[in-house]
């Protein structure tokens, strides 16, 4: 099962309970993103994990062990799942929907190496601070999927910023937008005909809480206090019923490549000496299985067909970027 936890987020849940309703009309587009400042997670003193030094790779402690060498030597979309799960989810990719080709775009790379040289424990003659780190600070990379819808995320750890993941959901009837980091009241939302076309956002607090996904409803008060402000224990959850039940984990191993294969393909767009161009994320499929497979999924015949295993599909997708000249 893929353990992506913002796809149980309580307003998130919330749209895609609106989403299933069709109260956003059909859907157009979606964004989303990891856009959280890291600087002071990626480097630390060795000792103490965070705000507390420059340091990275073997001389420091904790996530800065491994994770600020992916902004120094890569340049791309880092960390696509938090954004792209939720949207994929409410879009149906692997489910009669598919995500068919990228294009993604870079802003320099400043903010890692200026926080080195301002940092106490840094400064401008620090040998960090002399890295030419190759993420850029802001990273944007546009999806095209094959019913039509588009989709943007946005890659953001290096700047000053509070957290957000940056989410819009938009659609024929209306659209909703978050500002914050899931809060009920931390968001704006558009609906055209309950609202009049007064063009006017609402506030969100009303419409998360009347339209609260069921899973919520339910299990709420047994999430308190679980990780990530209740997500982990619904992500936990989901795979310990599909286990007890032998049922389809609701994420799966397709959902796993295609998410991460976002990864590698937008990196592939800055091995090309800068040139912007648009790379397929799937092979042509045949969109009518993969709505056999979800119509099976909800016990409807027919039986499925055969899916490949992960390593097949996980190859495919690598297989684009070996191959490309």
């Amino acid at each position: 099962m893929m353990l992506e936890n913002v796809c149980y987020r309580r307003d998130v849940m919330a749209v895609l309970n609106m989403v299933r309703k069709g109260m956003f009309g059909e859907l157009l587009h979606g964004q989303g993103g990891y856009e959280h400042d890291l600087r002071g997670v990626l480097f630390n003193d060795g000792k103490t994990a965070y705000n507390s030094g420059v340091d990275f790779g073997k001389n420091a402690y904790s996530e800065a062990q491994w994770r600020t060498e992916h902004n120094l030597k890569r340049n791309g979309e880092l960390y696509p799942t938090h954004g792209l799960g939720p949207v994929a989810v409410m879009m149906d990719i692997n489910r009669g929907n598919r995500m068919t080709k990228l294009s993604s775009i870079a802003t320099k790379a400043k903010g890692l190496q200026k926080y080195i040289a301002e940092h106490p424990k840094g400064g401008a003659n620090h040998p960090n601070a002399k890295l030419n780190f190759k993420c850029g600070d802001i990273v944007n990379t546009q999806i095209q999927c094959a019913n039509g819808e588009t989709i943007l995320l946005t890659h953001d750890v290096s700047s000053p910023r509070p957290y957000n993941l940056g989410f819009r959901v938009q659609g024929t009837e209306g659209l909703w937008q978050d500002w914050g980091s899931g809060g009920k009241k931390q968001g704006f939302i558009y609906f055209q005909k309950e609202m009049n076309h007064n063009h006017k956002w609402d506030n969100t607090e009303k419409w998360l809480t009347d339209h609260d996904h069921p899973l919520w409803k339910k299990y709420g008060t047994q999430a308190e206090g679980a990780g990530h402000g209740g997500m982990d224990f619904f992500v936990d959850h989901a795979f310990i019923e599909c286990i007890k039940r032998g049922t389809e984990f609701p994420l799966d191993v397709y959902d796993y490549a295609s998410w991460y294969a976002i990864t590698p393909l937008s990196e592939k767009v800055y091995w090309k000496a800068g040139r912007y161009k648009t790379y397929p994320i799937l092979q042509e499929g045949n969109i009518k299985q993969e709505t056999r497979y979800l119509r099976w999924m909800m016990s409807i015949k027919p039986p499925p067909p055969r899916r490949r295993n992960y390593r097949e599909i996980l190859e495919d997708y690598l297989t684009i970027i070996k191959d490309e000249p």
